[in-house]
Protein backbone atom coordinates (compact mmCIF):
# COMPACT_ATOMS: atom_id res chain seq x y z
CA UNK A 1 0.00 0.00 0.00
CA UNK A 2 2.86 2.62 0.53
CA UNK A 3 4.31 1.80 -2.56
CA UNK A 4 0.86 2.26 -4.16
CA UNK A 5 0.70 5.60 -2.40
CA UNK A 6 4.24 6.64 -3.44
CA UNK A 7 3.57 6.00 -7.12
CA UNK A 8 0.33 8.19 -6.80
CA UNK A 9 2.09 11.20 -5.47
CA UNK A 10 4.83 10.92 -7.90
CA UNK A 11 3.16 10.87 -11.45
CA UNK A 12 2.35 14.66 -11.71
CA UNK A 13 5.90 15.40 -10.33
CA UNK A 14 7.00 13.20 -13.09
CA UNK A 15 4.60 14.59 -15.70
CA UNK A 16 5.94 18.06 -15.06
CA UNK A 17 9.48 17.34 -15.11
CA UNK A 18 9.07 15.38 -18.22
CA UNK A 19 7.64 18.19 -19.91
CA UNK A 20 9.62 20.86 -18.85
CA UNK A 21 12.71 18.29 -20.64
CA UNK A 22 11.23 18.82 -24.00
CA UNK A 23 13.15 20.98 -25.72
CA UNK A 24 11.08 23.90 -26.97
CA UNK A 25 9.95 24.18 -22.85
CA UNK A 26 13.62 24.30 -22.06
CA UNK A 27 14.28 26.65 -24.82
CA UNK A 28 11.46 29.24 -24.03
CA UNK A 29 12.98 29.18 -20.51
CA UNK A 30 16.27 30.05 -21.52
CA UNK A 31 15.41 33.13 -23.84
CA UNK A 32 14.08 35.11 -20.78
CA UNK A 33 16.21 33.56 -17.95
CA UNK A 34 19.32 32.79 -19.82
CA UNK A 35 21.86 30.87 -17.36
CA UNK A 36 19.62 31.18 -14.29
CA UNK A 37 16.93 28.61 -16.24
CA UNK A 38 17.93 25.82 -14.29
CA UNK A 39 18.14 27.33 -11.00
CA UNK A 40 13.99 28.83 -11.88
CA UNK A 41 12.95 25.32 -13.25
CA UNK A 42 14.11 23.65 -9.98
CA UNK A 43 12.03 26.12 -8.10
CA UNK A 44 9.18 25.42 -10.02
CA UNK A 45 9.68 21.77 -9.13
CA UNK A 46 10.25 22.21 -5.74
CA UNK A 47 7.14 24.20 -5.22
CA UNK A 48 5.26 22.03 -7.31
CA UNK A 49 6.50 18.62 -4.92
CA UNK A 50 5.74 20.81 -2.24
CA UNK A 51 1.87 21.44 -2.78
CA UNK A 52 -0.59 18.78 -3.03
CA UNK A 53 -3.14 21.24 -4.99
CA UNK A 54 -0.72 22.46 -7.33
CA UNK A 55 -0.30 18.95 -8.46
CA UNK A 56 -4.04 18.37 -9.06
CA UNK A 57 -3.58 21.11 -12.13
CA UNK A 58 -2.30 20.82 -15.54
CA UNK A 59 1.55 20.78 -16.32
CA UNK A 60 1.14 22.56 -19.28
CA UNK A 61 -0.94 25.10 -17.47
CA UNK A 62 1.32 25.48 -14.78
CA UNK A 63 4.43 26.05 -17.27
CA UNK A 64 2.37 28.54 -18.82
CA UNK A 65 1.87 30.71 -15.62
CA UNK A 66 5.38 29.73 -14.57
CA UNK A 67 6.86 31.50 -17.89
CA UNK A 68 5.00 34.79 -16.64
CA UNK A 69 7.00 35.01 -13.89
CA UNK A 70 10.28 34.01 -15.71
CA UNK A 71 9.74 37.01 -17.94
CA UNK A 72 8.96 39.45 -15.44
CA UNK A 73 12.71 37.62 -13.51
CA UNK A 74 10.61 37.42 -10.81
CA UNK A 75 11.32 33.99 -8.57
CA UNK A 76 8.68 31.73 -7.88
CA UNK A 77 9.65 31.27 -3.81
CA UNK A 78 6.94 31.67 -1.26
CA UNK A 79 9.37 32.84 1.59
CA UNK A 80 10.96 35.50 -0.85
CA UNK A 81 7.75 37.10 -1.42
CA UNK A 82 7.78 38.38 -4.94
CA UNK A 83 5.36 35.88 -7.10
CA UNK A 84 3.57 33.00 -6.64
CA UNK A 85 1.50 30.23 -8.34
CA UNK A 86 -1.46 29.82 -6.56
CA UNK A 87 -4.42 26.63 -7.59
CA UNK A 88 -7.92 27.29 -6.96
CA UNK A 89 -10.59 25.00 -8.01
CA UNK A 90 -12.40 26.83 -10.84
CA UNK A 91 -15.71 25.70 -12.76
CA UNK A 92 -15.08 24.48 -16.19
CA UNK A 93 -16.99 23.03 -18.98
CA UNK A 94 -16.59 19.90 -20.08
CA UNK A 95 -18.36 18.95 -23.32
CA UNK A 96 -22.34 20.28 -22.39
CA UNK A 97 -21.73 20.54 -18.47
CA UNK A 98 -20.05 21.55 -15.43
CA UNK A 99 -17.29 20.78 -13.27
CA UNK A 100 -14.91 21.46 -10.75
CA UNK A 101 -11.29 21.54 -11.96
CA UNK A 102 -7.86 22.70 -10.09
CA UNK A 103 -6.24 24.98 -11.93
CA UNK A 104 -2.73 27.84 -11.59
CA UNK A 105 -3.31 30.87 -10.89
CA UNK A 106 -0.11 33.49 -11.40
CA UNK A 107 0.26 36.42 -8.61
CA UNK A 108 2.66 38.88 -8.08
CA UNK A 109 3.39 39.76 -4.16
CA UNK A 110 3.99 43.72 -3.03
CA UNK A 111 7.75 42.78 -3.02
CA UNK A 112 7.51 42.08 -6.93
CA UNK A 113 5.91 45.23 -7.35
CA UNK A 114 8.27 46.97 -5.67
CA UNK A 115 10.77 45.70 -7.29
CA UNK A 116 9.46 46.44 -10.99
CA UNK A 117 9.54 49.80 -9.84
CA UNK A 118 13.14 49.64 -8.68
CA UNK A 119 14.11 48.69 -11.99
CA UNK A 120 12.59 51.74 -14.17
CA UNK A 121 15.59 53.57 -11.85
CA UNK A 122 12.82 56.19 -11.62
CA UNK A 123 12.02 55.90 -7.83
CA UNK A 124 13.48 58.00 -4.89
CA UNK A 125 11.66 55.92 -2.37
CA UNK A 126 8.57 53.48 -2.25
CA UNK A 127 7.46 51.77 -0.15
CA UNK A 128 4.12 50.16 1.86
CA UNK A 129 3.02 48.84 5.40
CA UNK A 130 0.41 48.52 7.53
CA UNK A 131 -0.55 50.92 10.32
CA UNK A 132 -1.06 50.30 13.75
CA UNK A 133 -3.77 51.89 15.88
CA UNK A 134 -1.98 55.25 17.64
CA UNK A 135 0.23 55.78 14.62
CA UNK A 136 -2.58 57.67 12.60
CA UNK A 137 -2.83 61.23 14.03
CA UNK A 138 -4.71 62.54 11.09
CA UNK A 139 -3.81 64.49 7.78
CA UNK A 140 -3.23 68.27 7.16
CA UNK A 141 -6.33 69.81 5.46
CA UNK A 142 -4.08 72.42 3.61
CA UNK A 143 -1.79 69.87 1.61
CA UNK A 144 -3.89 66.37 2.28
CA UNK A 145 -0.61 64.89 3.89
CA UNK A 146 -0.56 62.44 6.79
CA UNK A 147 0.89 62.10 10.05
CA UNK A 148 2.11 58.58 10.65
CA UNK A 149 4.13 60.03 13.97
CA UNK A 150 2.30 58.89 16.50
CA UNK A 151 3.17 55.90 18.93
CA UNK A 152 1.57 52.55 18.77
CA UNK A 153 -0.88 51.85 21.62
CA UNK A 154 -1.64 47.93 20.62
CA UNK A 155 -0.91 45.99 17.66
CA UNK A 156 -3.99 46.30 15.99
CA UNK A 157 -4.06 47.09 12.75
CA UNK A 158 -6.45 49.91 11.54
CA UNK A 159 -4.85 50.74 8.03
CA UNK A 160 -2.17 50.52 4.96
CA UNK A 161 -0.18 53.15 3.08
CA UNK A 162 1.54 53.24 -0.01
CA UNK A 163 4.40 55.67 -0.56
CA UNK A 164 6.59 56.95 -3.47
CA UNK A 165 8.79 59.18 -4.83
CA UNK A 166 10.78 59.93 -7.91
CA UNK A 167 13.89 61.57 -8.44
CA UNK A 168 12.08 64.41 -10.09
CA UNK A 169 10.84 65.47 -6.37
CA UNK A 170 7.10 64.05 -7.11
CA UNK A 171 5.60 62.22 -4.58
CA UNK A 172 2.25 60.96 -3.42
CA UNK A 173 0.96 58.59 -0.63
CA UNK A 174 -1.91 56.15 -0.58
CA UNK A 175 -4.07 55.61 2.51
CA UNK A 176 -6.99 53.08 3.31
CA UNK A 177 -8.40 51.39 6.50
CA UNK A 178 -8.82 47.82 6.83
CA UNK A 179 -12.74 47.88 5.88
CA UNK A 180 -11.46 50.61 2.72
CA UNK A 181 -9.35 47.49 1.89
CA UNK A 182 -11.59 44.58 2.81
CA UNK A 183 -14.57 46.23 0.66
CA UNK A 184 -12.38 46.58 -2.02
CA UNK A 185 -11.12 43.48 -2.29
CA UNK A 186 -14.39 41.32 -1.89
CA UNK A 187 -15.67 43.89 -4.62
CA UNK A 188 -12.51 42.76 -7.02
CA UNK A 189 -10.51 40.17 -6.24
CA UNK A 190 -11.55 36.94 -8.04
CA UNK A 191 -9.66 34.95 -5.05
CA UNK A 192 -11.15 36.69 -1.59
CA UNK A 193 -14.06 34.43 -1.14
CA UNK A 194 -11.72 31.30 -1.28
CA UNK A 195 -11.09 29.78 2.13
CA UNK A 196 -7.50 29.40 0.31
CA UNK A 197 -6.80 32.64 -1.24
CA UNK A 198 -4.13 34.69 0.19
CA UNK A 199 -6.46 37.21 1.19
CA UNK A 200 -7.37 34.86 4.13
CA UNK A 201 -4.31 33.33 4.82
CA UNK A 202 -1.99 36.39 4.71
CA UNK A 203 -4.01 39.73 4.51
CA UNK A 204 -1.75 42.34 5.39
CA UNK A 205 0.95 40.95 2.38
CA UNK A 206 -2.46 40.96 0.32
CA UNK A 207 -3.50 44.80 1.97
CA UNK A 208 -0.38 46.21 1.30
CA UNK A 209 -0.29 44.85 -2.51
CA UNK A 210 -3.39 46.17 -2.73
CA UNK A 211 -2.09 49.46 -2.08
CA UNK A 212 1.09 49.45 -3.99
CA UNK A 213 -0.50 48.29 -6.97
CA UNK A 214 -3.11 50.90 -6.63
CA UNK A 215 -0.53 53.74 -6.42
CA UNK A 216 1.76 52.55 -9.01
CA UNK A 217 -1.10 52.21 -11.62
CA UNK A 218 -2.57 55.48 -11.02
CA UNK A 219 0.19 57.80 -10.24
CA UNK A 220 3.47 56.04 -10.78
CA UNK A 221 5.47 56.02 -14.31
CA UNK A 222 5.22 52.57 -15.82
CA UNK A 223 7.50 50.79 -17.87
CA UNK A 224 6.52 48.13 -20.16
CA UNK A 225 7.30 45.39 -17.47
CA UNK A 226 5.22 46.63 -14.68
CA UNK A 227 2.01 47.03 -17.09
CA UNK A 228 2.78 43.18 -18.17
CA UNK A 229 2.79 42.58 -14.67
CA UNK A 230 -0.36 43.90 -13.76
CA UNK A 231 -1.90 42.91 -16.52
CA UNK A 232 -0.93 39.44 -15.46
CA UNK A 233 -1.82 39.02 -12.37
CA UNK A 234 -4.68 36.29 -11.55
CA UNK A 235 -6.15 38.26 -9.03
CA UNK A 236 -6.99 41.34 -9.81
CA UNK A 237 -7.54 40.25 -13.73
CA UNK A 238 -10.94 41.91 -14.25
CA UNK A 239 -9.82 45.31 -12.96
CA UNK A 240 -6.02 45.62 -13.93
CA UNK A 241 -7.00 44.79 -17.55
CA UNK A 242 -8.01 48.51 -17.92
CA UNK A 243 -4.56 49.97 -16.71
CA UNK A 244 -2.92 50.19 -20.54
CA UNK A 245 -5.54 51.90 -22.43
CA UNK A 246 -6.38 54.58 -19.19
CA UNK A 247 -2.66 55.32 -19.31
CA UNK A 248 -3.06 55.83 -22.65
CA UNK A 249 -6.22 57.51 -22.47
CA UNK A 250 -5.50 59.81 -20.06
CA UNK A 251 -2.16 59.97 -19.57
CA UNK A 252 -2.34 58.60 -16.12
CA UNK A 253 -3.91 61.51 -14.40
CA UNK A 254 -7.41 59.63 -13.52
CA UNK A 255 -8.48 59.23 -9.75
CA UNK A 256 -8.15 55.52 -8.44
CA UNK A 257 -11.66 54.01 -9.94
CA UNK A 258 -11.01 51.02 -7.29
CA UNK A 259 -10.46 53.11 -4.56
CA UNK A 260 -12.81 56.51 -4.78
CA UNK A 261 -12.89 55.99 -0.48
CA UNK A 262 -9.07 56.33 -0.03
CA UNK A 263 -7.57 59.56 0.73
CA UNK A 264 -5.14 60.47 -1.94
CA UNK A 265 -2.29 62.78 -0.18
CA UNK A 266 0.78 64.42 -0.24
CA UNK A 267 1.21 65.24 -4.08
CA UNK A 268 3.44 67.92 -3.22
CA UNK A 269 6.78 68.28 -4.83
CA UNK A 270 9.92 67.78 -1.86
CA UNK A 271 12.81 65.75 -1.51
CA UNK A 272 11.74 65.42 2.41
CA UNK A 273 10.47 61.52 2.82
CA UNK A 274 8.75 61.46 5.70
CA UNK A 275 9.10 57.69 5.77
CA UNK A 276 12.91 57.68 6.14
CA UNK A 277 12.62 55.48 9.03
CA UNK A 278 10.81 52.75 6.67
CA UNK A 279 13.69 52.67 4.25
Amino acid sequence: MANQVTTTTQKPIQALKGMLEAPSVKAQFESVLKDNAPMFIASLIDMFSTDSKLQECEPKALINEALKAAILKLPLNKSLGFSFIVPFNNSVKVGDSWTKKMTPNFQIGYKGYIQLAIRTGQYKYINTDSVLEGEYKGKDKLTGEIDLKGEAVSDKVVGYFAYLELHNGFRKTLYSTVKQIEDHAKKHSKTYASKDSSWQTNFDAMAMKTQIRALLSHYGLLSTELINAMNSDADFESTEQKVESEIKGNANSKNVDAFQDAEVVSSTISTNNPFNDEQ
